[in-house]
């Protein structure tokens, strides 16, 4: 066992090493938390030009900083070429209102390493040596959104390879004893200045309750930075003082002169640094050198080609603790466990270049764990030392979500773009994050079905835009796949943690059935469902004139979730029999929406319609009109693949263990035979005499696989695009009530300004639904086995097995980061620097989905959440565990 795993494994140690963390998020400004406007405006409200002079109510920010798990207190970088207009303290980018195709960050950031304790983190920011493009990102990217994002290395400002590199590595010598270092190299042909300012600062708590006291920073005697916190505790900040530095403080207070031209209550501000350096200001700081905000001033010049390094260290206490001999030897130990760390876990065989995409991708999910508070109540009342918010916000947004109570670290989708939680995302994030620490992967899961998340009507909160938005319900197939991922890792399963996420989820199955299943009819609606703009139109919208959408996905959804339940019980049954009965009710529950999915009786008020289109052999959503029509929407998308997903098999000995669940399905068999005939295989045994449930029959899995695996509509060379390219030459047209609906293949960033538009399901390659796919054709394997082949890709001749099908898929996915013969990554498109560059091209990051045609990475750019997924099918590809069909 390992140092890191010893760690991991030791519940209080553990807790312990992860008090502080890369908690700290890339973006506060332009949230939803922060939004105190009466119409909910939250990106003009709050923006960028604001972050520097203004207080955060609720999250701080920074560039590559650190915090402890409360975040009372912060670390992060600010820097100063000699010719910025502003002090860089965070990265910059474009407001959902600026960019052509939504908010975009505009900076070059990479998490390059980091333990799941946060015991080493590596982390590189590309900064230019020129004045930063500001200006010329908002106007350039004034553009249509049929053309790209002008993104920043177009502005040529990285010409010559004028810019710093800007290495910062954290090392714990204990849980409170952070070792910090900064290695700054200039990439350029010429010497550059650069003013590096490290920066502590306490998040501002007085400002909103007068009852919370201030705390404080000093200059001590002995030359360091002292903190006290009332709640945290003495900390001591040590420095090199080589180059000799200035050391500065101020408070992290409003410029409310600056911003709202009212008098500032004192005269050191949040955004002093940026005054005192860049326009000279020394009245700017305190020259009692007493704060909350305090930066050490290292004025540096770089020759070309050379680096300088530099060491602090944060430590407890009210002494410091030094910088001396064994600083480095502790920088390389800390390395040392990491790189043991990720050898235990990765298999041997893999190649180098799939180590470092792995070790890449788990760095960003770890860097993403981000402390997170808001508090609705708390926001819709305000705060007492403020002026109450309109009254307007009790009917805006979230305003039905009062029990929510947020205050800790969660995993999120990305710390610019997406610098709060959202429940699907976060579902596939434990995955990946099972392999590294699964107690953290548990405890998330766990988190969002507390009463402080979860509605009191049992609905899990999507994310702070909308958190009455209805996501798929992925829930319990994460917590299955955490549970038995630990299992196989650790030889034991936890299924206490399976039984209290069981227990809660199904207050959640029952919102699911009372809420979205409009007639009882078991066919659901769930309109959003995360996949934004795959469809014709906004899909949480009403329709013209009394119409309603069935949903196909939505329906499917349902299915999977039925069997994942099923699946969850019949493993607690292992432990405690009850549980038996429960698995027969989400297995009739089951029953019941494949039979509504496939087979509606022709006596039934829709005329004998399901989801399933006999012509096209695809399953669509079905609209149906107030005056009694209904029909088709024929959008061949992931909508009609998601019944897919919906599958799962029962080993023989599982029902000898269980009599009575096997005597319940028998009793189906026998005395509802309505309901079991389109439900796949159930009566016959497979392979190994397992049982199979699943939505399609073999009839119906071949007829859409033959559609998916085709490369003339969902299979790209780089995973399975969301929409069929058919659609590009034939685009879909709908009139409703005299409206026009029109969808066309868009491979690329979205050309619709749906839900902000900056997502686009219309073609892309998705990670979520590709990895669920793969999934699920492994348990048909489980099934059929070698009795069931098709052509991969179809028209090939090529006959695969459904293992080897899900194999191939897999490996198209891993191809999107690996390089092809040519030297090339396919998430990096045609841009030469990233491809060939040494200083770049082994760079990752993990976008957010990718170009349906080219696999060129798109959507949010450092979206490591669920893109890490390819960190495990890395992990199942090359180990020899996943050679032969198992469950584990």
């Amino acid at each position: 066992m390992t140092e890191e795993e010893r760690r991991l494994r030791d519940p209080a140690t553990g807790a312990d090493w992860k008090q502080w963390g890369s908690y700290l998020s890339q973006r506060s400004w332009g949230t939803v938390r922060e939004d105190y406007s009466p119409d909910g405006q939250a990106w003009t409200y709050f923006p960028h030009d604001h972050a520097r002079s203004r207080a955060y109510r609720w999250n701080e920010d920074g560039l590559l900083g650190i915090c402890d798990r409360d975040q009372l207190l912060c670390f992060s970088l600010a820097l100063w070429n000699g010719k910025d207009p502003i002090l860089k303290e965070r990265p910059f980018g474009l407001s959902n209102p600026e960019g052509n195709h939504g908010e975009d960050v505009k900076e070059y950031y990479y998490f390059l390493d980091a333990t799941p304790t946060h015991s080493y983190m590596k982390a590189l920011y590309k900064y230019p040596q020129a004045a930063f493009p500001y200006a010329q990102l908002i106007e350039s990217n004034r553009r249509s959104r049929d053309l790209p994002e002008f993104e920043l290395l177009d502005t040529g400002i990285f010409n010559d390879n004028r810019y710093f590199d800007v290495q910062i590595e954290y090392a714990k010598a204990a849980p409170t004893d952070l070792l910090i270092r900064l290695t700054l190299t200039n990439r350029g042909p010429d010497p550059a200045p650069l003013w590096l300012l490290p920066t502590l600062w306490f998040r501002n708590k007085w400002s909103w309750d007068r009852k919370t006291p201030k705390p404080s920073m000093h200059l001590d005697p002995n030359g360091t930075v002292r903190c006290d916190h009332a709640d945290l505790g003495p900390y001591s900040l040590t420095f090199e003082s080589l180059p000799k530095p200035e050391i500065i403080f101020t408070e992290n207070e409003t410029n409310f002169s600056r911003l709202f031209q009212t008098p500032n209550p004192s005269p050191y501000v949040k955004d002093a640094f940026h005054h005192y350096l860049i326009d000279g200001s020394r009245s700017a700081i305190n020259p009692a050198q007493t704060g909350t905000k305090a930066a050490i001033v290292y004025p540096l010049t770089i020759p070309p080609g050379q680096s300088t390094t530099l060491r602090l260290r944060l430590s407890a206490g009210a002494a410091p603790t030094a910088i001396d001999s064994t600083f480095d030897p502790l920088f390389e130990t800390r390395r040392a466990e990491a790189d043991a760390f990720y050898q235990s876990i990765s298999p041997a065989a893999l190649p180098d270049d799939h180590k470092n995409i792995q070790r890449q991708a788990f760095a960003g999910l770890l860097w993403n764990k981000q402390f997170y508070n808001y508090d609705v109540r708390q926001w819709l009342n305000g705060d007492p030392a403020f002026p109450p918010p309109p009254d307007s916000r009790w009917d805006g947004r979230n305003h039905d979500w009062l029990h929510i109570a947020n205050n800790t670290v969660l995993s999120m989708p990305d710390t610019w773009e997406y610098p709060w939680y959202a429940a699907w995302d976060l579902a596939f994030h434990t995955i990946s994050l099972a392999l590294i620490d699964p107690d953290f992967a548990k405890h998330q899961l766990i988190l969002l079905l507390r009463e402080w998340y979860m509605h009191p009507s049992g609905q899990l909160p999507a994310y702070e835009w909308n958190f009455s938005d209805v996501n798929p319900p992925v829930h319990a197939w994460a917590a299955l796949r955490v549970f038995r991922i630990e299992r196989h890792a650790r030889g034991k399963g936890d299924y206490l943690f399976l039984e209290r996420v069981f227990q809660k989820l199904l207050i959640n199955f029952t919102w699911w059935i009372n809420r979205k299943d409009k007639d009882g009819r078991n066919i659901f609606q769930g309109g959003f469902l995360g996949l934004d703009n795959i469809g014709l139109f906004d899909r949480d919208a009403r329709l013209p004139n009394g119409a309603y959408l069935d949903q196909s996905d939505g329906t499917a959804w349902m299915a999977m979730f039925c069997l994942n339940m099923l699946a969850i019980a019949i493993e607690l049954a292992r432990e405690d029999p009850a549980y038996e009965d429960l698995a027969t009710k989400f297995l009739e529950h089951f029953f019941y929406i494949a039979h509504a999915m496939n087979n509606r009786p022709a006596a039934s008020r829709d005329d004998g319609i399901d989801l399933w289109d006999d012509d096209d052999q695809f399953y669509y959503d079905v609209i149906h009109k107030s005056d009694g029509q209904h029909l088709f929407v024929p959008v061949r998308s992931m909508v009609g693949l998601i019944p897919l997903l919906a599958v799962e098999t029962i080993e023989a000995d599982t029902l000898q263990r269980l009599p009575d669940f096997a005597q319940r399905l028998d009793w189906f068999l026998t005395n509802r035979p309505e309901l079991c005939a389109t439900v796949a295989s159930v009566a016959r045994t497979g392979q190994s005499d397992r049982r199979l449930f699943s939505i399609v029959n073999s009839d119906r899995l071949r007829a859409i696989l033959t559609r998916m695996l085709d490369p003339e509509e969902f299979l790209s060379p780089h995973g399975l695009r969301s929409v069929s390219r058919y659609h590009k030459d034939h685009p879909v047209h709908l009139d409703l009530d005299g409206v026009t609906y029109t969808l066309t293949y868009e491979p690329a960033e979205s050309t619709t300004n749906l839900f902000g538009g900056n997502s686009n399901w219309r073609g892309p390659v998705w990670f979520p639904p590709n990895y669920l796919i793969i999934e699920a054709l492994q348990k048909f394997d489980f099934y059929y086995g070698d009795s069931f082949k098709i052509d991969c890709p179809t028209r090939s001749g090529d006959q695969k097995n459904l293992w080897d099908v899900a194999r191939y898929l897999s490996n198209s996915l891993v191809t999107l980061f690996t390089r092809d013969p040519a030297g090339n990554r396919p998430l990096f498109g045609t841009v030469d620097k990233f491809q060939h560059d040494p200083h770049w091209r082994d760079l990752l990051t993990f976008p957010e989905y990718f170009h349906g045609d080219t696999g060129f990475g798109l959507g949010a750019s450092h979206q490591t959440g669920w893109t890490a997924l390819v960190a495990k099918l890395i992990q199942q590809r090359a180990s020899k565990r996943a050679t032969p069909r198992t469950k584990s």
